[in-house]
């Protein structure tokens, strides 16, 4: 039983990669499949499926990597808000990732974004991780 689903799904995102591994399997969830869907978008991996099985179904990311220096695109996975420190923001107060080139993930009242797009829609919410 995961406590954090938001944990274990980066977790396992960041272990494929440290192994070389070129596709990961997530259980799936609304809030993964969306996760996922903005790390598509950002060009953090090259591409994902929807499996569902019977019970759960499954997430299948496959990674991105640099040709030339074989280093993964996705540089930092870090979990802000946790189950024991929730972390919350107004559209005024998102913290810049890495100079504006990285991307927060935000869980808001219009759904889960990234912190530009809660910037632009002026909607503050619970910051969940910082990407780059």
């Amino acid at each position: 039983m995961v406590t954090d689903p938001i944990a274990d799904f980066l977790t396992r995102i960041r272990n494929s990669q440290m192994a070389g591994h070129r596709i990961v399997e997530i259980p799936a969830s609304n809030l993964k499949k969306r996760m996922t869907e903005i790390l598509y978008n950002q060009g953090y991996i090259l591409k994902y499926k929807f499996e569902d099985d019977n019970k759960q179904g499954v997430i299948k990311i496959a990674l991105k990597y640099d040709a030339q220096t074989k280093q993964p695109a996705i540089q930092s996975l870090e979990r802000v808000s946790r189950p024991g420190l929730r972390s919350y923001a107004k559209p005024d107060e998102f913290r810049r990732v890495k100079n504006g080139l990285g991307v927060a993930i935000v869980s808001t009242s219009k759904g889960v974004m990234t912190d530009k797009e809660a910037k632009s829609q002026n909607v503050g919410g619970e910051v969940l991780c910082y990407i780059y």
